[in-house]
This record gives C-alpha cells, structure tokens and sequence, in this order.
C-alpha cells in the first residue's frame, strides 16, 4: 500500500477501540465536573496571537519556542491554541458571562496544540480536561477544584495520583523573590543556558522551570518563595492546606513549583503519577489574569489535565474498561426485497434502542452470516421469499443455538423481546 502520506509527527489516530476507552474516561471527568456545578465551553482551535502572548507571558517556553502561529489569508497572525485558560477568559468576558453572577464555572475537554519534541504523553496534538472557576478568591474554592481533581482520578481508578503544591505570591511578595533569585542566579551567571541568560533581566522565576540539567541542579539551592510571601498570601495558602486536610487529601509541599505559565498567583498545584514518573496536570490561581484580558479585577483559577497522559495511566495500571456495546440482533437477507424488509426492521429496532444491523455490502446468506459472526451478534435472523410470504422469521441465539418464530412485521420487536429476555433469564 503506498499511501499519499501519513499522520503529521506527535499526531495519532484514534480509532474506534482507542475512542470506547477515551470517551468512557471523559466521561468520568465530565460527570465530575457536572457535580461541581461546572457548564461546558468550547472556545475556537486558533486566537489571535496576542491573547497568548499577553495571556500566558512571552517569557515562557510556551510563547517562545512551542506555538504554532502563522498569518492568515488576510495577514492577521493568529495562533492554534496551545492551552485552554486564555481563550476560556476571552470567552467568559466576550460573552458577559459574569452577568448571570459569580462563580462562574465552566470546563472544557479541547484539542492543544505545541511544537516540541514528541515522547510518552507528550504530543504536538494533544487533548485537555480542564475547569476555570472565576469570582471566587477564597482559599476554599482552591481546595474545592482540587479535590474535584482528586475524585476523578480515584473514579477513574488511578491510586498512585500524588499532589504537589505551592504557593508563589501576588506580585508584591514576587517583587522582592525576583530581587532575590535575580541576584541568586547572577552570582551563578556562568552555569545557566542561553535561553535563562536571557529571562535573567525579564522575568527569573522563569529559570526555575528550566528543564536544563545544569540549571535544574542549580535552582535547588535557589532563594524559595515561601520565604518571602507577604502576611496575606500566607494566610490563603495556610487555609488551603487547612481545608485539604479536612477533605482527607493528603499532599506534599514543593517550594520549587512554579508552572509553566506567566498568570499563575498564590497557589499552584500537580498531580503526579508515580508509576510514569510525570505529571498527569496541574494548575492553580490566576488573580491578574482577567484584568489583563481587559476585564474588571476578577479572581480565576483553575487546572488542566492532560488527556493522553491519563490515558497512558489507565493503561500502566491494567485500569478495565467497560465492554463495548455489540450487536444485538444481525438481520441477514437474500433478494432485494428483503433487504428492504431487513433495513426496515433494523430502523425499528434502533428507535427502540436496540443495537441492530443487516447488510449494506451485497453479501450472499453464508458472507453475511459470517460477518453477524465476526460482529458478535446475540441474534441473528434470515429473511428471504418464504419468511416474507408467511410474516414469520426464525429468531437464533448465536451462543445457544436455539431458534424462535417471531413476526416480521407489527409485533416483531415484543417478540424479540420477549425471546431475547427467556434467553437471558436461561444464562442465569
């Protein structure tokens, strides 16, 4: 076969077995975030470049080495969504969703999209679960979201989730960490790589997240700044380890975790996976983030939870799926009007919530009655000349063998029912 080309490098296709399991697992997820109140939103693939730009900080790896950004037909620079927060604010303000009061909660299942190298759980074209919740500056709704987190991985059958967290301040308690660090990482100048040479002056909590060896190794022995959060963010963060205790959640503070991303304020958050070694999301608090946007001063926060990652746990860990639904009832027909006839019943079975199927390749009797095999129909059922002339059809049990008269015409679905209950009754 020589095909005209392949998938694009970091992409996949998910095929029908691989989306049975994604879809049961979104499920979860989806069902989660409707106990908590939240409303979904889907916010377009591509933004225009500057909601990122000013969004997410143009000193991180994201902005600077990931996006996928091109001009337009119309020469407008415009951007494939790298992450869902940015365009989840333009959209709660676009649409004046705030009037209908605060909280606002909404969550989002997007395809992201980021050039970097791709590896496990790490793709160019990616998939995110994610929650924003805005209005709501309690520490309380910062232990809120993260149980909701917490919950959803113990649904899904994830027990080795951890949770690390920090807090990293308001901009008055970053003020001085950034003196600090800045002066940290002078000193040690010469052991940094070019890119954190250059966010020494812009931005050095950036450095932090570096994943260089050598500034890594370094950062370990940088200022923290949980030394330097001001009376007020202390007190938040001290109520968030307060209430995630009474909540039972057990966590492990990290004083090196900053997130990737520009916006974040006070607390931040992972949640690893010991058995793959990385992280399954994370997220944390936003305070500046709408005002940024163009918005009023409005607290946000929120998380993001990257699909392909909890699926590569789910896998790892032997997590069972439910079994997929199959075919209830295969009607296989010789002549033209029994195809009709078949198509017919099979249309009045689905409106019944019956699984059902009858051929659409022009097979013979023996070519079909294969495929019903293959398929894993329970039932199978011939209709030809005879069976349309007398208005009944022999109804078979692919497992047992056992066949029953039922009508082919009005009635036939009470006798399938009835039929197919006896059989299910005789499996006991």
């Amino acid at each position: 076969m020589n095909l005209i080309t392949k998938a694009p490098k970091g992409t996949q296709d998910l095929t029908p077995e691989k989306t049975r399991r994604w879809q049961a697992a979104e499920q979860v997820l989806i069902s989660e975030a409707r106990l908590n109140g939240f409303g979904e939103i889907r916010t377009p693939a591509f933004e225009h470049t500057e909601l990122f730009q000013r969004g997410m900080g143009d000193v991180t790896d994201v902005v600077e080495k990931q996006m996928y950004t091109f001009e337009d037909k119309g020469g407008r620079s415009v951007t494939l969504r790298p992450e869902g927060t940015a365009g989840a604010v333009r959209a709660m303000l676009e649409n004046g969703l705030y009037n209908a009061g605060y909280p606002v909660k909404l969550y989002y299942n997007l395809p992201c999209y980021r050039y970097e190298k791709p590896q496990a759980g790490r793709m160019r074209e990616f998939r995110t679960f994610g929650v924003e919740v805005f209005g709501a500056a309690e520490p309380l709704a910062d232990a809120q979201i993260i149980a909701m987190a917490m919950s959803a991985f113990k649904r899904l059958g994830l027990e080795d989730v951890g949770l690390q967290l920090n807090s990293i301040g308001c901009p008055e308690c970053r003020r001085e960490y950034h003196k600090a660090l800045k002066d940290y990482f002078t000193a040690n100048k010469d052991k940094l790589c070019d890119t954190c040479l250059s966010r020494l002056d812009r931005n050095p909590l950036r450095i932090l997240d570096c994943k260089n060896p050598e500034c890594k190794e370094l950062a370990k022995d940088a200022p923290v700044i949980t030394d330097y959060l001001c009376a007020d963010c202390r007190e938040h963060f001290g109520k968030v380890q307060e209430y995630l205790t009474a909540l039972g959640i057990e966590y492990e503070l990290d004083p090196g975790l900053v997130r990737g991303l520009d916006y974040y304020t006070r607390t931040v958050f992972e949640f690893p996976s010991k058995s793959l070694g990385f992280a399954l999301g994370g997220g944390g608090r936003y305070d500046g983030l709408v005002e940024e946007m163009g918005g009023s001063p409005t607290p946000g926060l929120g998380f993001g939870l990257g699909m392909d990652r909890i699926m590569l746990a789910l896998e790892e860990g032997r997590v069972e799926f439910p079994e997929e639904d199959k075919c209830e009832v295969y009607i296989a027909a010789m002549g033209d009007k029994a195809q009709v006839k078949a198509l017919a019943l099979t249309d009045t079975l689905h409106r019944c919530g019956i699984t059902a199927d009858c051929d659409i390749c022009g097979r013979g009797l023996k070519a079909q009655m294969k495929y019903a095999g293959k398929i894993g129909a329970k039932f199978s059922m011939v209709l030809g000349e005879d069976e349309l002339a007398s208005g009944m059809a022999a109804l078979k049990d692919m497992s047992s063998g056992e066949t029953k008269k039922v009508r082919v015409g009005e009635g036939f679905v009470d006798d399938y029912l009835t039929f197919s209950t006896a059989q299910d009754d005789l499996s006991f």
